[in-house]
């Protein structure tokens, strides 16, 4: 038999080395996890299950899942964005049909991600050892031509990938599956109602514009906040009766084990937490939003029925309405009745609106007159004293009452000052009934959610409800027969 030349022992070696990565190719074409595990079997570890688990939610989620959201929640360090720019490339390369839009916290990041996928698909062959995704999904390349970083095409398709970020664009290109990968990088951000707000607009106006029939959103994110982005879609997804899922992974498991020590270990999570606070490690690492521990009132007390006497006739020695008028077209009028008895307050009515001034007139009037109020304290800050003499009028032309005593004062002191100095006897003396999340929805939120630190967007109905502390410890607390 001859001996082979270096040329064919080359080739042998290659036809051997190709036949050896066959299986694993046509695994990594298959199955999402199984493509990660291909390019980075250092970190996609067969042993580590959450990976897989991750994967798979992924996967099925574009191939045979019914639902229209998935949002999955991990801590830090954990391969989020890893995971998702593997995810674009594998979706790309089974189907050049799909158009993606990935969203990230700000323009560099999304070009790094572009970047990161593109090179990836565009990465030539140069060693026989190495997988690489031309092996994979053979055929599959960018556009030649197609020279912008954060959006092109694929060879065989059309507008395939966008990179975007609430500071990017999104114009001229419509989407079958929107990724969005970790917006919030900071507490300060998370505490920060504007900036939430401003995700939420972003998402909703932008994003959410570009998503074509049938198309389906993915939302990987850190938790932060009750309101952060995928905090507000599964309250928003839900109550409209979209199909939603959501998976979370904590880092410190429940039965007290980490989720991958070798990400992780134990010793490591406890002097995170020792050194950047109990609420920022619980939500970076338990998916449990930073506002929750970082609520200015921690609890409420309700009732089932008011006090009354032996014939059921109330016991309250008041009834009185305090009132914050709207500073300004974005704020909130919080009108709130309540009854005094033994120097408690018992919430009976609310009125909270973002609705004009020729609404809330009435519409404030008519609930002084149906709750029998006796005293109206109305801040004159901005408009109240126009707003308290419009109520007076009304309650006299219209319902025919002088029984309410009209108070239209000025509120001198700090705003944020006087809602975080009563908010204990708020807590303890202020009385809301037992159904007031259903009766009073948005004054509800807006107690509940309201932070002793950071920027609240609004603080209307904390400050209208520290009103009602302020007149009962003041002693005006007078009674009418």
């Amino acid at each position: 038999m001859m001996e082979m030349n270096k040329a064919e022992q080359l080739k042998m070696l290659e036809e051997l080395v190709l036949l050896q990565n066959e299986e694993s190719v046509r695994q990594a074409r298959k199955g999402f996890f199984d493509y990660c595990n291909v390019k980075s079997p250092d970190f996609y570890k067969l042993d580590r299950i959450f990976l897989r688990e991750m994967c798979d939610e992924l996967q099925d989620f574009v191939q045979t899942d019914e639902n229209d959201v998935l949002v999955i929640n991990l801590p830090p360090r954990h391969g989020k964005s890893r995971t998702v720019g593997n995810f674009v490339e594998w979706v790309l390369g089974n189907d050049q049909t799909q158009k993606i839009m990935t969203g990230s916290y700000n323009e560099t990041l999304s070009t790094t991600f572009s970047k990161g996928v593109r090179n990836t698909i565009l990465e030539e062959k140069a060693d026989i050892d190495r997988i690489v995704y031309s092996d994979i999904f053979p055929g599959v390349t960018i556009k030649r031509g197609d020279g912008a970083m954060n959006m092109w095409s694929l060879e065989n398709g059309y507008n395939n990938y966008l990179a975007t970020s609430p500071t990017g664009t999104a114009t001229g290109f419509g989407a079958s599956l929107l990724i969005i990968d970790d917006l919030i990088k900071s507490a300060l951000e998370a505490n920060n109602a504007d900036v939430l707000e401003k995700h939420w607009d972003w998402f909703t106006n932008t994003m959410l514009s570009r998503l074509e029939e049938g198309g389906k959103i993915i939302i990987v994110m850190t938790r932060w906040h009750s309101l952060d982005l995928a905090g507000r879609a599964i309250e928003h997804y839900s109550k409209n009766g979209a199909r939603i899922k959501t998976v979370l992974y904590k880092a410190l498991q429940d039965n007290g084990e980490m989720l991958c020590p070798e990400i992780l270990s134990k010793r490591s999570y406890q002097a995170k937490v020792k050194a950047m606070g109990a609420d920022i490690a619980s939500a970076n690492y338990q998916q449990e939003p930073i506002d929750i521990k970082g609520r200015l009132y921690s609890s409420f007390k309700t009732y089932d029925k008011i006090p009354t006497d032996a014939s059921g006739n109330p016991l309250f020695s008041v009834i009185r309405n305090y009132t914050d008028t709207a500073d300004t077209g974005d704020d909130y009028l919080c009108s709130i009745n309540y009854g005094v008895y033994n120097d408690e307050a018992y919430v009976l009515d609310v009125l909270y609106t973002k609705a004009p001034m020729e609404e809330t007139e009435p519409a404030t009037a008519k609930m002084i007159y149906e709750g029998k109020v006796n005293v109206a304290d109305i801040e004159s800050n901005n408009g109240g004293r126009g707003f308290g003499r419009s109520i007076e009028r009304i309650l006299k032309e219209k319902f025919k009452s002088n029984r309410t005593q009209i108070n239209a004062f000025h509120q001198s002191k700090n705003k944020a000052a006087r809602i975080l100095s009563n908010a204990t006897w708020v807590m303890n003396h202020v009385y809301f009934p037992v159904n007031w999340k259903d009766k009073f929805p948005e004054y509800y939120d807006a107690m509940i959610k309201y932070q002793k630190e950071g920027k609240n967007k609004h603080d209307d109905a904390p400050d209208a409800t520290t009103g009602i502390s302020e007149k009962i410890s003041s002693g005006e607390t007078f009674s009418f027969d």
